[in-house]
């Protein structure tokens, strides 16, 4: 999975349209490829909620995430590559490296 963390300073201003088309690319790049599973951008960090669960079972909401933190989660890949290598490759192409980082880590798998 590729999550993509978007740092501060975001999509760079001079050149958003490209960036936007920098995206669209990689996104067929991706699917072409063959190795795209699922993925999604997420909502704008406004409308997130945090839910927490204290000891003594009594749920906390809050809005947004508490983090400290100054990169939020943008959105995610999960594709479908033969080694940490290839995945290594496809996070550097990713536009999300170039303002932010993109944190490579394989999908669980459980035995039910």
């Amino acid at each position: 999975m590729l999550l993509i963390h978007a740092g501060d300073e975001g999509a760079p201003e001079t050149a958003e349209q490209s960036f936007f088309e920098d995206w669209v690319a990689y996104d067929k790049a991706v699917k072409e490829a063959g190795i795209w599973v699922s993925g999604h951008s997420l909502a704008d960090l406004t409308t997130a909620t945090t839910v927490r669960v204290d000891a003594a079972g009594e749920r906390i909401v809050t809005d947004g995430p508490f983090a400290e933190t100054r990169e939020v989660l943008g959105g995610y890949y999960v594709i479908d590559v033969p080694d940490l290598d290839v995945a290594l490759d496809w996070a550097a192409r990713c536009p999300g490296a170039r303002v932010g980082s993109i944190v490579v880590r394989p999908v669980a798998e459980f035995e039910v």
